[in-house]
C-alpha cells in the first residue's frame, strides 16, 4: 500500500491554489471602489480600457492578462477566469471583501486551477504585492 506525499497548495479537484488576505482600515464600499477603478484594475488585471464590472464581460489587458468576469456582487465578491500570457489554461480568481466593522474590510484573493507549485508561489507573491499597494494607498489618504 503506497502513500502519496501531500504537496502544499495542491488539491485533487482544483490543481494548485493560493489564498492571500489582509484586513485594511477601509469600508467595503471604498475597497470595492478602489479595486474597480482604473488604478485598482491596473494592479490585478493590468491596463484595460472601459471594462464594465458585470458578469459576462471579457477583458484583455495591455500586459496580456485576459479573462472573463463570471460573478459580480458589488462590495462583496468578484469571481473570474484569469489567464497570464503563456498559460495553457485559465485559472479561477476570486476576490472577496469581508467587512468586520465600518472601517475594517478583509480583502481576500483566492486563485485556483494553477498548473504548478512555481506558478502558485509566483501568484502568492503577486497577490501579496497587490495587498501591500492597497494598504499603502489607503494609509496615504
Amino acid at each position: 500500500m503506497g502513500f502519496s506525499e501531500k504537496i502544499v497548495g495542491k488539491t485533487a479537484s482544483a490543481g494548485f491554489q493560493i489564498g492571500v488576505r489582509r484586513t485594511l482600515p477601509v469600508s467595503p464600499e471604498r475597497a470595492w471602489a478602489f479595486l474597480t477603478s482604473a488604478e485598482g484594475l491596473k494592479l490585478w488585471i493590468g491596463s484595460v480600457k472601459n471594462l464594465e464590472i458585470e458578469a459576462g464581460e471579457t477583458f484583455q489587458s495591455a500586459e496580456g492578462i485576459s479573462g472573463e468576469l463570471r460573478i459580480v456582487k458589488p462590495r462583496q465578491q468578484l469571481r473570474l477566469k484569469w489567464t497570464k500570457p503563456g498559460w495553457e489554461k485559465p485559472s479561477t480568481l476570486q476576490i472577496r471583501l469581508i467587512s468586520s466593522g465600518p472601517e475594517k474590510t478583509t480583502v481576500s484573493f483566492h486563485q485556483e486551477n494553477l498548473d504548478h507549485a512555481a506558478t502558485r508561489e509566483q501568484m502568492k507573491l503577486h497577490w501579496e504585492d497587490v495587498l501591500n499597494v492597497m494598504l499603502q494607498k489607503n494609509e496615504a489618504r
